[in-house]
C-alpha cells in the first residue's frame, strides 16, 4: 500500500508526470519540503546565484520545448526577484511555472516578516497566479494552469506554496492535463485572404515570433516551394524558416529606412504570420501609412494596435492549418513580380559583406557578426542579451534552423543572455552555443558565471565592450542631445573570468576575434571573450534612408 504524500511531493509528482526534467532556483527555508521532494524525484535541481537567472533559464526551456520550464524561489525578496523573468516569459510567449514559498498560513509566529502579496503582484504578468491552500487541490490546479501556460498564446503561471501546506499529508494524485487545441481558421476567411494574395502584384510574407514558436516549417516549405513568394522575418521570427533560402530578403530592425523596409513599402499585400504587437512592429502598418496595401494577419489570435498595426483582414486559428490550406488552394498568378524584392535582398547582402570585412578597431559590429557566422556552422546556436548589437545580429546573421538565434524583442530585458545560453547548453550539450552580451548586460547576471562553471558546461560568452549603454547612447546622439549619464568603467574581464574558474581572452586587434572564437568553441569549459566595439557609425548605417 502506497503511503500518503505531502503536498510538496504531490506537486513534484505532477511535474514528473508532465516530463519536467529540471527545476532552477534559489531555495529558502519555506521551500525545504519542496526541495526534499525534488531530491527524491528524477528531476534535477539546479541552484543559481540569483532568482532572476533561474527563471530566465526555465523560460528558455519552455521557449525551446513548448512545455513549462520551472523555477523556484522563497518568499518575499526571492519572489520579487522573479518579476523581470516572469514578465520576460509572459511577453515573449514562453511557457513558465514559477513556484514561490510563503510563511505558514494557518498559524505563524513571525508576524508580517517578509510577507508580500506575491499572488496579487504576479497576476498582471502571468496567465494564472494562486496560492495552494489545500494539497487535495494541487492536481486539478496544476492541470488547469499548465494547460493554460502551454496553450496559445503561451506564457507564465505562478504557484505560491505556503510552508505548512507544503508539509501537509494528502491523498491527491496527478491527473491528466487538458490539451487545449486551437480551432482551425474559418474557411471563408482563408478564401478571402487567398483572393487578396492572388490578386496582388507584389505579395510579401512576414514571419513573426508565433511562426518561430510553432512547428510549421514543413507547411512553410511546401508553400514557398509552390509559390516562390519572398519573405522577411521580424527579430523574434528569425529561425522560423531557413534564411539560406533565396526567397529570404532579410530581417526587420529598428531603422525605418533600412533595406527590408523598402521591400515592405513596395509590397501591395503584406501577409504576417505569427506577428504579435507585443513585439516591436516590423513597420507601421495602418490605413494612414499604407492606404493602398492589403495587410493580412494570420495567427491564433487577433492582434491590433491602433497606432501601429491595423490589418485589413485577419485569419484567426491554427497557423499550420492555415498555411497548409493556402498551399493546397492558392492559384499562382503569372503577374506576380518579385524583381524589386530580390534587388533589395542583393543590396542588403552586398552591404553586409562590405562592412563585414572592416578592419577597424575597436571592431565594427558588422565584422563581429561576420566572424561569428564563420565559426558557428550550420547547427550552432546564438543566445543574445539586449543591446545595440542585437540590431546588427538580427540584420546580418543568417539563422538556419528553428530557434537557432534566441533574442528578446518583447520585454527586451538586459541580463537574460547568459542564463538563456546556459539553458540552451543544458538542452543541447553537443551543440556550439555562443552567448553575445554587452558589458552592461553581463554585469547584471555575472554571478551566474559560477553556475555555468559548476555545471561543467562548455559555453562561450562574447562580451562586446563599449564602456557604456550603447543603445541609449545611440538614441541620445540621434536626438542631438549631449552625451550624459551612460558611461561606466568595466572590470578586467580576463581576470574576472579566471576568478570564476573560466578562461578569459581579450581581443586586442580585429584579426584576433575569429581565432579566439574558434579556439574557445572547440575547448571544454566556460570561455569569456572581451571584445572592444564601436557603434559610432550606427546613425550612418542604420539611420540612412535607402534608395534602390
Amino acid at each position: 500500500m502506497k503511503k500518503n504524500k505531502n503536498t510538496a511531493e504531490v506537486l513534484v509528482e505532477c511535474l514528473e508526470n508532465h516530463g519536467v526534467r529540471y527545476v532552477f532556483g534559489v531555495p529558502g527555508e519555506e521551500t525545504l519540503d519542496f526541495l526534499e521532494a525534488v531530491r527524491n524525484s528524477k528531476i534535477s535541481f539546479i541552484v543559481t546565484r540569483h532568482e532572476q537567472a533561474a527563471a530566465f533559464m526555465a523560460a528558455t526551456i519552455g521557449r525551446i520545448t513548448g512545455k513549462i520550464g520551472v523555477a523556484l524561489s522563497t518568499l518575499g525578496p526571492g519572489a520579487t526577484n522573479f518579476m523581470t523573468s516572469v514578465a520576460y516569459a509572459q511577453l515573449g510567449g514562453f511557457p513558465l511555472l514559477v513556484i514561490t514559498g510563503q510563511k505558514p498560513i494557518k498559524k505563524s509566529k513571525q508576524g508580517k516578516f517578509q510577507i508580500v502579496d506575491i499572488v496579487s503582484m504576479m497576476r498582471p504578468v502571468t496567465k494564472f497566479s494562486a496560492s495552494v491552500t489545500n494539497g487535495e487541490d494541487v492536481p486539478k490546479m496544476f492541470a488547469e494552469a499548465v494547460s493554460l501556460a502551454e496553450a496559445e498564446r503561451p506564457g507564465a503561471i505562478h504557484f505560491e506554496l505556503p510552508e505548512d501546506i507544503a508539509g501537509e499529508i494528502c491523498n491527491a494524485r496527478p491527473i491528466p492535463l487538458k490539451k487545449i487545441i486551437s480551432p482551425s481558421a474559418n474557411e471563408a476567411s482563408i478564401a478571402e485572404a487567398l483572393k487578396v494574395i492572388e490578386k496582388a502584384k507584389h505579395p510579401l510574407f512576414v514571419l513573426g515570433g508565433g511562426a518561430n514558436r510553432n512547428l510549421i516549417q514543413k507547411e512553410l516549405s511546401a508553400f514557398f516551394k509552390k509559390t516562390s513568394i519572398p519573405f522577411i522575418t521580424t527579430q523574434m521570427g528569425k529561425g522560423s524558416f531557413d534564411e539560406n533560402s533565396e526567397l529570404y530578403l532579410g530581417a526587420t530592425g529598428i531603422a525605418s529606412g533600412d533595406f527590408v523596409h523598402l521591400a515592405l513599402s513596395h509590397a501591395d499585400a503584406i501577409i504576417l504570420i505569427g506577428h504579435d504587437v507585443i513585439n516591436t512592429p516590423p513597420i507601421i502598418l495602418t490605413p494612414e501609412t499604407f492606404p493602398n496595401t492589403k495587410v493580412i494577419h494570420i495567427n491564433f489570435f487577433s492582434s491590433i494596435a491602433k497606432d501601429v498595426y491595423i490589418p485589413t483582414h485577419e485569419v484567426i486559428g491554427d497557423i499550420a492549418h492555415t498555411i497548409s490550406a493556402f498551399t493546397n488552394k492558392i492559384k499562382i498568378n503569372p503577374v506576380w513580380d518579385f524583381k524589386y524584392f530580390f534587388q533589395v535582398r542583393d543590396a542588403l547582402k552586398k552591404n553586409i559583406i562590405k562592412f563585414g570585412q572592416s578592419k577597424d578597431f575597436p571592431m565594427r559590429p558588422e565584422r563581429v557578426v561576420s566572424d561569428m557566422s564563420k565559426v558557428l556552422g550550420k547547427d550552432g546556436m546564438l543566445a543574445l542579451d539586449n543591446g545595440m548589437y542585437k540590431i546588427y545580429i538580427s540584420r546580418s546573421f543568417v539563422t538556419k534552423e528553428r530557434n537557432g538565434l534566441l533574442l528578446d524583442n518583447a520585454l527586451a530585458t538586459m541580463g537574460a543572455g547568459l542564463p538563456s545560453g546556459m539553458a540552451l547548453k543544458i538542452l543541447y550539450p553537443r551543440k556550439k552555443v555562443l552567448v553575445v552580451t554587452g558589458d552592461g548586460g553581463i554585469m547584471m547576471s555575472v554571478g551566474d558565471l559560477e553556475t555555468a562553471v559548476r555545471l561543467k558546461i562548455n559555453l562561450v560568452i562574447l562580451i562586446l565592450d563599449d564602456s557604456g549603454y550603447g543603445m541609449i547612447s545611440w538614441k541620445q546622439k540621434k536626438q542631438n542631445l549631449v552625451s550624459f549619464g551612460l558611461s561606466f568603467s568595466n572590470p578586467d574581464f580576463v581576470k574576472l573570468a579566471e576568478s570564476f574558474g573560466a578562461t578569459g581572452y581579450k581581443v586586442e586587434k580585429t584579426e584576433a576575434l575569429l581565432p579566439s572564437l574558434e579556439k574557445a568553441l572547440k575547448s571544454k569549459g566556460v570561455h569569456i571573450i572581451a571584445c572592444p566595439i564601436d557603434y559610432q557609425e550606427a546613425n550612418k548605417i542604420l539611420g540612412t534612408v535607402r534608395n534602390i
